[in-house]
């Protein structure tokens, strides 16, 4: 089980492969700039997570203003997906705004790192 997200290790499985069937697509790249107090509070590590069961590959760093950017390429289905979790109560820390951009995806990333 799980601690944070309280679900087994096949349920997390069978939950992953379902999300990436249903986020399939054209990949795009979206930056979103989090603010509020998500700095020092797990924010970057959530969102890892969150956006690696979505399948999807980028980064989250803090910035010198107290913001965190959160850059991920995959399809466009995945990244609104994870858009609407940083949006969401539940978040680590608080969010009151995300501003958000769009692009083509790069191709350039692996993986997901915390900066």
């Amino acid at each position: 089980m799980n601690w944070f997200t309280g679900r087994s290790a096949g349920q997390q499985d069978a939950s992953a492969k379902k999300e990436k069937s249903e986020h399939s697509g054209p990949a795009v790249r979206m930056t979103a700039w989090v603010h509020g107090m998500v700095q020092g509070v797990g924010f970057r590590w959530w969102t890892r997570s969150r956006a690696l069961e979505l399948g999807l590959v980028g980064s989250a760093k803090n910035l010198l203003d107290g913001r965190v950017e959160v850059v991920v390429e995959g399809p466009q289905a995945a990244c609104d997906d994870l858009l609407r979790q940083l949006k969401a109560a539940g978040t680590p820390g608080r969010v009151d705004h995300v501003e958000v951009s769009f692009s083509d995806a790069r191709g350039e990333l692996r993986g997901f790192i915390e900066r």
